[in-house]
């Protein structure tokens, strides 16, 4: 079996964003190695040798406009992957960078999009309950410029101030909003979203400082442990853990996978949500087991 062959993209454009590090730089990597014209984009240098490199802050509408007029008039795969951690002060900032342009970069380049080709997000483990927000979230991916929607966060000033969590829920029910929507479904666009858990990265110690209400990076990483780790005595991922799945599910291998949430955390979300199910039921797992016997 030609396994280029299987995943699709030889000599394929594929336009991916955040490739200087972690995650996104694993999947372009895999993307090259599969034959891929890579166009990669970030706010840091890139190191690989993919078809084109573009510096620029994906905060900055303007900068995203030139990028845009740059890239290919055919794009086979788009992967948006950019994002940072929040801090206090920051909350408009995470919005931009962690969904409004990812929302803004997919409905630009939707029309040079080909027949069946992808688009996949990285989202986050920190978007779980994304649900509780789906309205206020529908709300904003409904309007149609990034103008009107900097309005809208202006006034939303609540909304926002979990930051990171807020923006990853937008992501995660765009992607459920959107999925079957015309202008995706008419030409077999797939659109989907991973879900990393903890993973170790370029952007860990952000991650680590700004969950620590302090600042402290140590107490930081000690809580981030407590949440995704220590009730199952687990370990951070790699990158490649998140970006080779990222690379397989834009790929020909998943031509019939769209509107999918895909987490990718060992199991932790499943354990959250069945333990919230058998609190609603006030039913241990013993009781069920007996119930289904």
């Amino acid at each position: 079996m030609d396994f280029k062959k299987l995943f699709g993209y030889e000599e394929k454009n594929v336009v991916i964003t955040g490739s200087a590090s972690g995650m996104s730089k694993s999947a372009t990597e895999m993307l090259i190695e599969l034959g891929a014209n890579v166009y990669a984009i970030d706010i840091n240098p890139i190191d690989l040798p993919v078809t084109k490199a573009f510096k620029a802050d994906l905060s900055n509408k303007d900068e995203i406009d030139k990028v845009i007029s740059e890239l290919p008039s055919k794009i086979d795969a788009l992967f948006l992957c950019h994002g940072i951690a929040a801090f206090p002060g920051k909350e408009l900032l995470v919005q931009k960078v962690n969904f409004y342009s990812q929302k803004y970069m997919t409905e630009k380049l939707l029309n040079r999009i080909s027949e069946h080709g992808s688009v996949t997000f990285i989202s986050s483990v920190g978007g779980f309950g994304w649900e509780q927000i789906y309205p206020k979230a529908v709300e904003l991916i409904n309007l149609s410029t990034w103008q009107e929607a900097m309005q809208w966060y202006d006034k939303h000033p609540d909304e926002i101030k979990s930051a990171y969590v807020f923006a990853k829920q937008c992501l995660e029910s765009y992607v459920t909003y959107k999925c079957m929507s015309p202008e995706f479904i008419d030409k077999r666009i797939r659109l989907n979203a991973i879900n990393p858990g903890d993973t170790t990265t370029g952007l860990t110690d952000d991650f680590n400082k700004s969950t620590s209400p302090t600042g402290d990076a140590k107490e930081g990483e000690e809580m981030i442990s407590n949440i995704f780790l220590k009730s199952w005595n687990g370990y951070p991922a790699k990158p490649k853990d998140m970006g080779y799945p990222l690379v397989v599910i834009g790929s020909d291998i998943c031509s019939y996978m769209s509107g999918q949430l895909i987490y990718i955390d060992f199991g932790l979300t499943s354990t959250w949500k069945s333990g919230a199910l058998l609190s609603s039921s006030n039913k241990t797992i013993e009781e069920i087991s007996k119930d289904s016997n």
